[in-house]
């Protein structure tokens, strides 16, 4: 199931954003079935390899062709999730992200190398690559985090080029949920797909990335998990690296890709630290947990994954030994 019917099947009464068919999913032409998820998904052993949220094969893909013509891991989740950021129909990365209340598409992002560098954007306007500029952040600057007018300035001075983000397609998406939206953040399950890539190179060393427009008519300057390090993204090349999607408030709220990492440092497999880090949302006194969607994937040292959610209909795309694969999720609320 693609992430439009998933909208379709799992919304709750009473709450979510009346987005309708302008909910453009980069995984609508998806026809085939997907792989579903073993409770503990053993390596082949296949370096190189890459794993994504969602139906991403064409970025996938182009991250294997870095690794396979021999480029670095880092070259590798870069240049994959450029491709969703160029992609108009995703309207949830890069341009033709879906905007803010106000009619701004801002972008965030970070990237993760195998020395445990870091480089992150936030409300960056106007620059179609953010997963990019992040990368510059961190290797041609003294910082992690680059911020609004500044990260935006950064990348002009670095050659990057001003677009207008806001396509037609997306403009009249905001358009008509400005005629009856309320000016609260109320969460539709499904409204939140960030990108996030992790890969492991010939090498064996691991980096990773994740680039997202963000909730989409969210609250002017709000920010989520995605260019939080340790939140959306963390990478420990000694043992393994995790991104997140869904909603980056309640991923914030327990820091979920460093706990991830942090559990398979511990021993548990990453099928495991997975679902640990989602009965952690989903246990806290007065979770409302069924109102919003997080997930997770993870990879190890020795190249086992995992990916598990709250809700159903999450998945991951996974390219190894040269099968690129969605593999559907395992998730918590079965009710």
């Amino acid at each position: 199931m693609n992430r439009r019917k998933f909208i379709k099947n799992t919304s709750i009464t009473g709450i979510g954003l009346a987005l309708g068919s302008s909910m453009v999913s980069c995984a609508e032409n998806n026809s085939e079935k997907p792989t579903v998820a073993e409770v503990s998904d053993k390596s082949e052993a296949g370096f190189p390899m890459v794993i994504a949220t969602w139906h991403v094969k064409n970025a996938t893909a182009k991250a294997m062709e870095v690794l396979q013509t021999g480029g670095t891991s880092l070259d590798a989740v870069e240049q994959g999730c450029m491709v969703e950021e160029a992609d108009i129909k995703n309207s949830s990365v890069g341009k033709g992200g879906l905007p803010d209340r106000d009619g701004n598409v801002t972008l965030d992002a970070c990237i993760m190398d195998k020395h445990g560098n870091c480089g992150s954007v936030v409300y960056l306007k106007e620059i179609t690559h953010a997963v990019s500029v992040a990368r510059k952040v961190m290797e041609d600057t003294p910082h992690v985090m680059l911020a609004g007018e500044g990260a935006k300035q950064f990348a002009l001075s670095n050659g990057f080029k001003t677009e207008n983000l806001l396509t037609e397609s997306s403009k009249k998406a905001w358009e008509e949920w400005k005629v009856e939206s309320e000016y609260k953040p109320i969460i539709n399950i499904e409204n939140h797909d960030t990108i996030g890539m992790l890969a492991i190179d010939k090498n064996g060393d691991i980096a990773g990335a994740c680039t997202t427009s963000g909730l989409a008519y969210k609250m002017q300057g709000r920010i989520g998990d995605s260019p939080i390090i340790g939140s959306g993204l963390f990478i420990d090349n000694e043992i393994g690296g995790c991104v997140a999607t869904g909603l980056g408030e309640e991923v914030v709220k327990t820091v979920g890709s460093f706990l991830v990492v942090e559990l398979m440092r511990q021993g548990k497999s990453p099928q495991q630290a997975c679902e640990e880090a989602i009965s952690r949302i989903v246990s806290k006194p007065n979770s409302n947990y069924k109102d919003f969607q997080v997930g997770y994937i993870a990879v190890n040292k020795k190249g086992e994954t995992g990916s598990y959610s709250i809700h159903q209909w999450f998945s991951m795309t996974k390219f190894q030994n040269g099968k690129n694969e969605q593999i559907q999720a395992d998730f918590y609320n079965k009710v």
